[in-house]
């Protein structure tokens, strides 16, 4: 078969959104962006770890500091989307900035006058441009697509993560090895200024400006509050964010100091276990289509957070250790896929353009809003009750989450809301 014959029959089989080119530039330019934070997702704690030799209460507050925005600025970020339009002008901004932010800790390490001062500076400025940048998001994604391709979009966009949830890790890990923590920081600036030049290629049909007047700041809340579907969805993520992002301050310092991983280990492990993530990314849409979308998210809600449980059993010889790594991350991985997967389907259903980058904030404030809390809550009770019994007490109770949906309509909901 000839090369262009080739490039032929595999395009046509790739995804029909993939095919269309405003969404292939956006999806391609995402991809990049979200392997570069998954580098920086295990290099700045271990920047932290290494480098300015931080403690559990100090990756608590590194992690409340990168989490802290969404609690306090997802709510006007929304209203001041809405209000102004023009989100991917707003989005490429975004990126160019955090570029130069995520460019400064490397130069600052390379001149000998990195601080932990510096770093939480720079995560909390980084954190506060993601809020902006995911409200307008939440439009523009949705502008892409056709409400029959929700589950398609998702699914790209879920499997994007995925393998950065694959790859990101293990190479962040090492990276850290050859080049040291705060230099593997530059791959993530890289991402960002790649995400800024795709997003620049496209101009997709945006929802106009919304008009001046009160009560803008708190619409999205007052939306969500009036939607039984999306209360439920809201509840249930929170409380699975608390416990999961105080269990994610805490791994780290656990896998290090505890078990004596490396971090290129470490990054393996996690990228090898996230194999899950991928696997829930292609297989998502089949079992959307077989059980129905509510169903799947509630399978998701439960799936996501229960398999965690093993990290703090693990232990004996190393390569059991890692198997049980392994298995966590793998079963977690395909957990978080299907859940969001079928949540982000629901909530592109049930959302109307006109509000959503408002409901995007509030459910962002809330949602993301406590992974600052949980991050806190996980220095602290590492330092007071010791690692692994802190990582039982959190796996343990976010398997709890999932109970707000039984009540609700979202186990009852197989089809999308037209």
């Amino acid at each position: 078969m000839s090369t262009p014959t080739l490039v032929r029959t595999l395009a046509g089989r790739a995804p029909a959104l993939l095919r269309e080119q405003q969404f292939r530039r956006y999806w391609t330019g995402q991809t990049v962006s979200l392997f570069g934070d998954e580098v920086s997702y295990l290099a700045v704690p271990l920047a932290a770890v290494f480098v300015l030799h931080v403690g559990a209460t100090g990756m608590g507050w590194l992690r409340f500091a990168g989490l802290l925005p969404a609690l306090l600025f997802s709510l006007p970020a929304g209203a001041w989307a809405d209000r102004r339009g023009r989100r991917r002008q707003t989005m490429i901004a975004a990126d160019l900035a955090r570029a130069a932010l995520m460019a400064s800790l490397p130069l600052g390490y390379a001149l000998g006058v990195l601080t932990f001062v510096q770093l939480s500076a720079v995560v909390f400025a980084v954190g506060t441009l993601a809020v902006v940048f995911d409200v307008c998001n939440a439009t523009l994604l949705v502008s892409l697509m056709k409400p029959e391709q929700y589950v398609a979009g998702n699914s790209l966009t879920s499997g994007s993560r995925a393998f950065s949830f694959v790859a990101g890790p293990s190479a962040g890990g090492l990276l850290v090895q050859v080049l040291a923590a705060p230099l593997a920081l530059l791959a993530d600036a890289a991402s960002y200024l790649a995400s800024a030049w795709q997003l620049a290629r496209i101009a997709p049909e945006e929802p106009p400006a919304a008009e001046p007047g009160k009560g803008r700041l708190t619409e999205g809340l007052r939306f969500i509050g009036r939607s039984p579907l999306l209360r439920a969805i809201l509840a249930c993520a929170a409380t699975i964010n608390l416990f999961n992002f105080a269990f994610n301050t805490l791994v780290v310092l656990y896998a290090v100091d505890e078990l004596g991983l490396s971090a290129g280990t470490l990054g393996l492990v996690i990228g090898a276990g996230a194999v899950g993530s991928l696997v829930g990314a292609v297989v998502s849409g089949r079992i959307v289509r077989a059980i129905g979308v509510g169903p799947a998210l509630t399978v998701g809600a439960f799936l996501f957070p229960a398999p965690l449980v093993l990290v703090p059993l693990a232990g004996g010889p190393t390569p059991l250790l890692l198997a049980t790594f392994f298995v966590a991350e793998f079963a977690a991985g395909l957990g978080v896929m299907l859940l969001d997967i079928a949540s982000g389907s629901l909530q592109a259903a049930v959302i109307p353009n006109a509000l959503r980058s408002r409901v995007s904030g509030a459910f962002r404030t809330v949602n993301y809003g406590v992974r600052p809390l949980g991050a806190l809550a996980g220095g602290f009770l590492g330092s007071a009750i010791g690692l692994r019994p802190a990582l039982w007490l959190v796996t343990l109770a976010a398997t709890l989450g999932a109970l707000w949906l039984l009540p609700s309509p979202v186990p009852h909901t197989r089809e999308l809301p037209t």
